[in-house]
C-alpha cells in the first residue's frame, strides 16, 4: 500500500513537472494581460502620460459610442449570412469529398490550402481580384455582359466582398471537421435504414444530420466567434469604409487604442466584445441542446 501511495505521488510530481512551463506561459501572456487590460478599462490610460483611475467612465461612454453599435451591427449582418453559408457549404463539400472515389484526396487538398493562405496576403490577391477595371472577377462578368460594380467602395458590396473573401479562407478547414465527423457515423445506422425503405434524404435527415449536432456546434461556434473578431480582411480590403460599413468592433477597438492612444477605453470596447462573444457563444450551445432535446 505505501509503495502504491509512493508511486501516486512520483507521478503527480511528473505530471505537475511537465505542466508547469504551459500553465507559466499562459498565466504569463493571457492572465496577466488579462488582469492589466481590466485594469485599463477603468483607467484614463493614454500610453504616454495619464493613467488616472476614472471608474466607469469608460463603460458609460460605451453606451453613448454611436459607432461602437454600428461596428457591432456590421458584424451581426456579417454573421447572419457568413455562418450559414460556411455551415452549408463546409457540410456540402464534405459529404461530396467523404466519398472514396478517385482523386478525392487532390480536391481535399486543393479546398484546403486557402486555410493556410496569410489573411493578409489573401486580402491583398482579393484586391486585385475585385478591382473595378482590371478584376478577374468583373472580367468575368463582362463576358457574359453584365457590368460589375466597384465592389469595396459601394456600401452594398463591400461587406459582401469581405465575406466572400472569408468563406474562402475558412470553408476548407470546416470541411475537414465535417469529414472527421461523417467518419465517426457507425455505417450500421445507414444499413438498417436502407433495410426499411430509407433513401438517401431520409438517411440524411434522420442519421447523418442528427449525428453530426456535436460538429455543427464546433463549426458554428467557432464562425461566431470569428466573425466578432474579424479585422484582418476589413483592414486590408476597405480599412473600415466605405461610411464604416465595414468597420467591425476589432478594429474600432485598433483604432481607439493604437491611432488614437484611448488604451483605458479600447480595453473597455475589448472587454464589452469578450461579453459579447461568452453570450453568443452560450446562445448557441442552448439552441444545439434545444435541438438534441427535440431529436
Amino acid at each position: 500500500m505505501a509503495s502504491i501511495r509512493k508511486l501516486e505521488k512520483h507521478q503527480a510530481r511528473t505530471a505537475y513537472l511537465f505542466i508547469t512551463p504551459t500553465v507559466l506561459l499562459f498565466t504569463v501572456f493571457t492572465v496577466i494581460p488579462v488582469v492589466m487590460a481590466l485594469y485599463l478599462s477603468f483607467t484614463n490610460y493614454d500610453v504616454l502620460s495619464r493613467n488616472d483611475w476614472i471608474g466607469f467612465d469608460n463603460y458609460r461612454r460605451l453606451i453613448e459610442d454611436s459607432l461602437l453599435w454600428k461596428t457591432f451591427r456590421n458584424v451581426f449582418l456579417y454573421s447572419i449570412i457568413f455562418v450559414p453559408l460556411n455551415i452549408l457549404i463546409s457540410l456540402l463539400l464534405g459529404i461530396l469529398l467523404s466519398r472514396s472515389w478517385r482523386g478525392v484526396k487532390l480536391f481535399r487538398t486543393l479546398n484546403y490550402l486557402p486555410t493556410l493562405t496569410s489573411a493578409v496576403a489573401a486580402a491583398t490577391v482579393w484586391i486585385w481580384l475585385l478591382h473595378p477595371e482590371f478584376g478577374l472577377v468583373n472580367g468575368l462578368l463582362s463576358y457574359v455582359g453584365i457590368t460589375g460594380p466597384a465592389w469595396l467602395s459601394e456600401t452594398r458590396t463591400a461587406m459582401l466582398s469581405i465575406i466572400m473573401l472569408t468563406l474562402w479562407q475558412s470553408v476548407g478547414s470546416n470541411m475537414i471537421i465535417y469529414l472527421a465527423g461523417l467518419q465517426g457515423v457507425p455505417d450500421y445506422l445507414y444499413e438498417s435504414a436502407r433495410l426499411d425503405g430509407a433513401n438517401k434524404l431520409d438517411c440524411f435527415r434522420y442519421i447523418t444530420w442528427p449525428q453530426l449536432r456535436p460538429t455543427t456546434f464546433l463549426v458554428s461556434t467557432m464562425a461566431i466567434i470569428g466573425a466578432l473578431q474579424l479585422f484582418d480582411q476589413a483592414f486590408v480590403l476597405t480599412q473600415g469604409g466605405p461610411a464604416n460599413m465595414t468597420k467591425t468592433p476589432v478594429y474600432l477597438i485598433y483604432q481607439q487604442g493604437f491611432n488614437q492612444l484611448q488604451m483605458g477605453y479600447a480595453s473597455a470596447q475589448a472587454f464589452v466584445l469578450a461579453v459579447a462573444i461568452l453570450i453568443f457563444s452560450l446562445i448557441n450551445m442552448r439552441i444545439t441542446k434545444a435541438e438534441e432535446s427535440i431529436v
